[in-house]
């Protein structure tokens, strides 16, 4: 099994990352973690070559990317919540996911064949609702081809808690760990 975890997070130890371990040491197979903050992969910028062609324009990280979106069985955005939505880096990385698009709605294919399973990690304090930020991230791991997607794991009281001491977000993760690790 393999999962693919967009980690939408600035900060290397911060609460995302800390979940993203929990997740990571219950997860059966291989796990591969994008750093979106630290990745060099830049973001569309509708340059319109993937109207006609396969694959994107842009040669950069990326294009290691789009082979292990198309063979994994799990996709999970794990992201603090900024605004109310993913944090920009995320929103840079799947901009990238329009290859896909273009491939469905101007050329009529069918870019990946292999349907996922998909999950979201939010995090945050403040008083930003994680509602959006979820709406979106499902929104990009359904161009993905992800099909089921397990429901919203949040910690949002991470100005007066650690998301590593949520309880909720916890068992959450755990859920998470089951269903991706059932069988299909």
């Amino acid at each position: 099994m393999k999962t693919l975890i967009i980690n939408g997070s600035p900060r290397p130890n911060g609460d995302t990352v800390s979940l993203i371990r929990r997740l990571e040491g219950g997860l059966a197979g291989e796990c591969k973690v994008i750093d979106a903050y630290r990745c060099k992969i830049s973001p569309c910028v509708d340059c319109r070559y993937c109207r006609d062609h396969s694959g994107c324009a842009i040669q950069d990280e990326m294009q290691a990317v789009y082979p292990y979106i198309q063979e994994c069985d799990n996709i999970v955005i794990a992201s603090p919540i900024y605004f109310s939505e993913v944090t920009g880096k995320v929103l840079d990385v799947c901009s990238r996911l329009q290859t896909w698009f273009c491939a469905r709605f101007y050329r009529g294919e069918t870019p990946i064949q292999k349907t996922k399973r998909g999950a979201v990690i939010l995090t945050g304090g403040g008083d930003g609702a994680p509602d959006k930020a979820y709406g979106t991230a499902c929104t990009l791991l359904h161009q993905m081809n992800c099909r089921s997607i397990h429901p919203m794991v949040c910690s949002h009281d991470t100005d007066r808690r650690p998301a590593i001491e949520d309880a909720q977000a916890l068992a959450g993760v755990e859920s998470i760990v089951g269903f991706f690790n059932q069988e299909n």
